[in-house]
């Protein structure tokens, strides 16, 4: 599988329109607090679901597990060198009011909101087998380790509530049934189908009416908030792509999650500050420079990390 750089950079072009579509419902008072709130809800619980059963491929065949099994290995060895890589940039002992947001900014990145349609888009079916395995590492760590940082304390229940996130159920259930090689009845099958289309536009939708409440002036004024951004969208890939060469992952898995890996900070950074921390401040701007900056950093790495596969 390799990547046709026009095709590339048609989808980020498409995706940018579907987000200053987003931008512009803001602006027109058509989208609010409240609506994009209920459109995320939405997103989280059922059209990422089921966008993520529809990832696997039909049938069983040996290639699709391999690729399912190398993105959540080498998942799982990303998330916890970019987990070692955040504690040590971002100390608690030198940012004590703000680590936990700067290491949560660093390690998780839209995975989900402009991963899957950014993925689907560029590599069809086969790039989102691997996503679905890195997928599923990724929401355990993100429901685990992820709000570990923010909450003071983290019992056993909140690391069961991990594994029964829906998004996680979907990627188990999608799994078996290709594992078995079973297929949903049509008329459930396109249920799931058609609901988990809608996963581009609203996702889309929602990243655009971020952006519009984004003060940009002010944000880029604070310092640290952009040097951490731009070491994640920096870092992140580059550490990926060492991770993966080093494991012999295959090109396909190589090139799906360095792209993912290259995305802005994930938007449920702000979801978490604001339930755990009732505080949206610093997170908010974090999710919207890493977004905005991501305009200029995603093109560069995906260039530079796609030609040292292709050498």
């Amino acid at each position: 599988m390799t990547i046709d750089f026009s095709v590339f950079y048609s989808s980020l072009a498409t995706i940018v329109v579907m987000i200053g579509l987003g931008w512009f419902a803001s602006k027109r008072g058509w989208i609010d607090e409240h609506t994009n709130r209920t459109i995320i809800n939405l997103l989280l619980s059922i059209v990422w679901p089921c966008a993520l059963l529809t990832s696997f491929p039909g049938e069983f065949s040996t290639d699709s597990l391999n690729s399912f099994l190398f993105g959540a290995g080498g998942g799982f060895l990303v998330l916890l060198v970019a987990i070692m890589v955040s504690r040590l940039l971002f100390a608690r002992k030198r940012y004590p009011k703000n680590y936990f947001e700067y290491q949560f900014a660093f390690i998780f990145n839209n995975a989900s909101f402009l991963g899957f349609p950014l993925i689907s888009t560029i590599f069809g079916q086969a790039g989102l087998v691997p996503y679905a395995g890195f997928i599923l590492i990724f929401n355990l760590a993100l429901f685990g380790y992820g709000i570990m940082l923010f909450k003071d304390k983290f019992s056993w229940s909140d690391v069961g509530k991990t594994f029964i996130n829906p998004n996680v159920v979907a990627v188990f259930l999608g799994f078996l049934l290709f594992i078995f090689s079973l297929t949903l009845p049509k008329f459930l099958n396109d249920a799931v189908r058609y609901t988990g289309s809608m996963m581009t536009p609203m996702s889309l939708f929602c990243i655009g009416f971020m952006l519009s409440r984004a003060n940009l002036l002010q944000i880029i004024k604070r310092k640290v908030l952009v040097l951490t951004c731009v070491a994640q969208l920096t870092l992140g890939p580059l550490i990926t792509f060492g991770v993966l060469k080093l494991i012999g992952a295959p090109s396909d898995v190589v090139q799906v999650l360095s792209l993912i890996q290259a995305l802005p900070t994930a938007t449920s950074l702000g979801l978490f500050a604001e339930k755990y921390r009732d505080d949206v401040g610093s997170a908010s701007e974090l999710v919207a420079i890493s977004t905005i900056l991501s305009a200029v950093t995603l093109p560069i790495m995906v260039w530079v990390m796609f030609s040292l596969i292709g050498a």
